[in-house]
């Protein structure tokens, strides 16, 4: 399939992000979810950074402010508690987990652990930049692969700009940030099937919950070459919270924690257990917040509104007349942390 034309994600979201922002959306049915009412306004809702305008779950919240007290101490088995029920519920053991203040701290590790002068980078154009940004930075060879014509990964592509650049890692958004795409399960199967040995594959399901689409969680209890990142910032809206989650082999997450360690916030961790306990996590509707980058697909500027999800497309049909205003959104013109 002829790839899409080329569209540099820093362009993407200057274009996106310069001016626009969310001053609330009504995007939660009365059945999907407990009431959230907006809280106070402290400034426009940054859409390039896809904040979510709800903030936590009622539950959440509560949990966090009843252990403000207790935050004197470090409570350590609370990690272990938190660890072991995201555990059972995504169906892997508990030592192939380990958690984040957000999912940008692995991601960032994983630059400085695997990618080198002599090991490079493999990404997709347009996608989250923090990781090829950093990857450069330490002089990898950063190879970008333009999405393919319906916003999917080109793993094809990929696989063989891996051999090009000798990758030790390629990172797969799925779905991808800022388009909201989906890459198929048949096709990362393929990629890990046929990507070079030495390369390391890096998914993040940062916005998995907004997409109909399956985990690839699973592969970590079958290969030791795979990391899946989740974060709390976006579903649960914990953005300011900092809570995150890398799932890999323990050998994986062994060289992760080798840069370092840092305990948690207790108020992030036990409104991660309340958000994990509500019935409806990880079946929520997928509108809870609306990207920068969808918002400029509903224009139909720079990227093709057909490379916009399905999904993603319901969604924003659904609140075509919503305040999309203007403000200081973005004026960096990047998406923010994870």
């Amino acid at each position: 399939m002829t790839p899409a034309p080329t569209t540099s994600r820093r362009s993407f979201l200057q274009l996106a992000g310069a001016g626009l922002a969310l001053s609330g959306l009504g995007v939660l049915p009365a059945s999907a979810a407990p009431s959230r009412a907006l809280p106070a306004s402290t400034g426009p809702v940054l859409l390039n950074f896809n904040e979510c305008p709800y903030g936590p779950s009622p539950a959440a919240q509560a949990a966090a402010r009843d252990i403000i007290a207790s935050s004197g101490r470090y409570l350590f088995a609370l990690a272990g508690e938190l660890r072991d029920l995201f555990a059972q519920q995504e169906g892997i053991d508990k030592d192939h987990v380990r958690l984040y203040p957000g999912s940008s701290e692995p991601l960032n590790r994983a630059a400085v652990l695997w990618t080198s002068p002599g090991a490079g980078l493999v990404v997709a154009d347009p996608t989250f930049e923090a990781l090829g940004d950093l990857a450069a930075a330490r002089g990898a060879t950063v190879a970008r692969v333009p999405l393919r014509a319906d916003g999917a990964h080109d793993v094809h592509a990929m696989a063989a700009a891996a051999a090009t650049v000798n990758a030790g890692l390629l990172y797969l958004c799925n779905p991808n940030n800022p388009t909201g795409s989906i890459t198929p399960a048949a096709d990362i199967a393929w990629l890990l099937a046929n990507k070079p040995a030495q390369t390391r594959v890096l998914v993040d399901e940062a916005y998995l919950q907004y997409s109909e689409q399956r985990s690839v969680i699973g592969q970590v209890m079958q290969r030791d070459d795979v990391i899946v990142l989740r974060t709390f910032s976006k579903l649960y809206g914990m953005a300011g919270l900092r809570l995150g989650v890398a799932a890999a082999h323990p050998d994986r997450l062994k060289e992760l924690a080798s840069l370092g360690d840092n305990p948690l916030p207790v108020t992030a961790m036990a409104a991660g257990l309340a958000s994990r306990r509500m019935p409806w996590y990880g079946r929520r509707p997928s509108a809870g917040s609306v990207s920068a980058a969808l918002a400029v697909c509903r224009r139909k500027q720079t990227v093709s509104w057909s490379m916009c999800s399905a999904t993603a497309r319901r969604s924003l049909r659904r609140w075509p007349n919503r305040a999309w205003s203007s403000g200081a959104a973005g004026r960096s013109g990047r998406s923010g942390c994870a």
